[in-house]
């Protein structure tokens, strides 16, 4: 059992974070100001090749795996660009998984080439406004006509969808009443996002103004047969390849954020003096932040052990929601713990730790509860009854 990265892993951190020096905090600032997408640090990611870590080298990519993807989405998100920098490229990272696994060779020739160049870029339509979390019961339609399917329904939370021209996109081919498992009858399609059949809301929300949020609505979007992934009624299985490598690079990524906050709020509680000495010489600061280290290490431990199951191919899916769980519950703790730290100021933009305060609460809520984290392990771990 190694816990060092490889050399050739060294590398990948080392490359990104001469990327992010690029990017300072004033610019991830600026951006949470402005809302203005960050297509500059964007571009410069899609320019070191890194969109196409851990899709194949015959597509253009490095070939690499979510151990990797992962190592790069920390990477990202601990250099202070946070859920803003991070968010930015995503799901073109953990997104193409269904395409890669269930692809046809000749779908993987026409769809990875321009996700890896940056050519294209793609949204993830998947939670919906009447579901939620309870996805076997979404309720958007594909309907077969000939060589298409034409899709009605509705997608909510829907990230990037302003600036993206793909969408990878689950509906309903088969009423849930009609199948032997809830989770039968679902098709994925990976299409254009036609604009003219999608109206797309933006949702203003609390944090990461940066990177759009959307509701969209979807009206009789046609959809070519051969945009679908996988044989119809797959989807879910499909899905599946798609969920836990974003589990895991979103608890990377939420590990990345807590320790930028960590690292802030360490340094006020050296430099800054009240009564005559440093507040980091005081317990009820210093022992606080000491424990988020702890937890932060500890949820790192498995964000990798996680990546490095998914990767062998071998279960990963109390790993990957562990992760999750235990990672948005660190970061969170430690995000909240600078702004205390840094006292009034915590509250003034300027410091930073509020915008981390706010982003953090992105890994806690998505994209799956850490309530319903909780009830998968202890059903499917402990062997438990299911609690819902």
């Amino acid at each position: 059992m190694d816990f060092e990265l490889t050399e050739e892993q060294l590398a990948i951190r080392n490359a990104v974070e001469s990327i992010c020096k690029e990017f300072d905090e004033k610019y991830w600032l600026d951006r949470d100001k402005d809302g203005k997408f960050p297509e500059a640090f964007v571009k410069a990611v899609t320019a070191g090749g890194w969109l196409g870590i851990a899709m194949p080298e015959l597509y253009g990519g490095s070939g690499l795996g979510i151990t990797e993807a992962t190592i790069l989405a920390h990477t990202i998100a601990r250099s202070g660009a946070g859920m803003s920098g991070a968010s930015s490229i995503h799901l073109n990272l953990f997104g193409p998984n269904p395409i890669v696994v269930f692809g046809t060779d000749r779908q993987k020739a026409r769809f990875l080439p321009p996700l890896i160049s940056g050519q294209d870029r793609a949204c993830f339509g998947v939670t919906e406004p009447d579901t939620g979390l309870n996805t076997t019961k979404l309720q958007t339609k594909a309907q077969r006509d000939g060589d298409s399917y034409v899709v009605n329904g509705r997608k909510m939370w829907t990230t990037t969808a302003q600036t993206a021209n793909k969408i990878l996109l689950i509906a309903r081919t088969c009423d849930v009443e009609l199948c032997e498992k809830p989770s039968d009858g679902m098709t994925l399609f990976y299409t254009d996002l036609d604009k003219t059949s999608v109206e797309i809301r933006v949702i203003e929300k609390m944090g990461r103004k940066a990177v759009d949020s959307n509701a969209l609505f979807i009206d009789d979007l046609i959809v070519p047969a051969e945009d679908r992934i996988g044989e119809e009624g797959d989807g879910w299985k499909c899905l599946l390849h798609g969920l836990n490598p974003e589990r895991i690079l979103l608890a990377a990524e939420a590990v990345g954020l807590g320790q930028a906050a960590l690292e802030r709020a360490s340094n006020y509680a050296r430099e800054r003096i009240v009564f005559d000495r440093p507040i980091g010489k005081n317990q009820a600061i210093q022992h606080p932040l000491a424990a988020n280290w702890m937890e932060l290490e500890a949820a790192e431990l498995m964000v990798f052990k996680a990546a490095a199951l998914y990767d062998s191919g071998k279960s990963c899916g109390a790993e990957a929601n562990a992760a999750k769980y235990l990672a948005g519950e660190a970061a969170f703790k430690a995000c909240q713990q600078a702004v205390r730290t840094h006292g009034g100021m915590g509250y003034a933009k300027e410091f930073h730790v509020e915008r981390y305060m706010r982003e953090v609460m992105i890994p806690l809520l998505a994209p799956v509860s850490q309530e319903l984290v909780l009830s998968f392990i202890g059903e499917h771990v402990l062997g438990l009854e299911k609690s819902y």
